[in-house]
């Protein structure tokens, strides 16, 4: 327990304000535990898992490419949060400028998590779903579901890149890009290194 609040409070540290919230939190967890109040316990200890999820995420943003292919991170867009509950961590980078965009999407606990490996896993489901606009590759050694979409107005593609990685979903977006700009940008990203901070 106590490497455990080191390694948080030296995660914390590198954010500042928050470290003094999460300081307070403990305290109040702890004191409220104490006295028996068990539900402003138990609502301290949340918003200690909401500080963990947001110091996270912004730690997992800096692993973040500056680019995607040749889109260029656009950082005043960066989102980051964290419900310290069932879904967790999430984190959303965008990258370029209209018309042709780009996004990274991180989020623990994804509700699609379970939906997509039993795709990717099975065979039979993956078979019965199939469609000429979706295809199952390998990013690094994660399998992963590529969707292409056509925008029959403009004839310009755009793809999405889903990435399940144990329970954190990974989500590459790129418009106007073609299957090989999308899987290098994907392959740019250090995904190994992002699943041990999600976890």
């Amino acid at each position: 327990m106590k490497k455990i609040y080191i390694i948080v409070l030296t995660l914390l540290t590198s954010i500042g304000a928050s470290a003094q919230e999460f300081d307070k939190n403990i305290a109040t967890a702890r004191s409220t535990y104490s006295s028996g109040n068990l539900q402003d316990s138990r609502f301290a200890m949340e918003q200690i898992l909401r500080d963990l999820d947001i110091a996270i995420g912004k730690e997992i943003l800096k692993l973040l490419p500056a680019k995607i292919g040749a889109l260029s991170v656009v950082e005043k867009d960066d989102n980051v949060s964290g419900t310290g509950g069932a879904i967790g961590l999430y984190v959303n980078r965008h990258y370029g400028t209209d018309p042709k965009t780009g996004s990274i999407e991180i989020v623990n606990n994804s509700p699609l998590i379970n939906s997509l490996s039993a795709i990717l896993s099975m065979p039979i489901i993956g078979g019965m779903v199939r469609d000429e606009n979706q295809k199952i590759i390998k990013v690094q050694g994660y399998k992963s579901i590529l969707n292409k979409q056509v925008n029959t107005e403009t004839g310009k593609t755009n793809y999405e890149l889903q990435i399940p990685m144990n329970n954190t979903l990974l989500t590459l977006k790129m418009d106007d890009t073609t299957e090989s700009e999308i899987t290098m940008a994907a392959n740019a990203i250090p995904l190994s290194k992002i699943v041990q901070m999600a976890q």
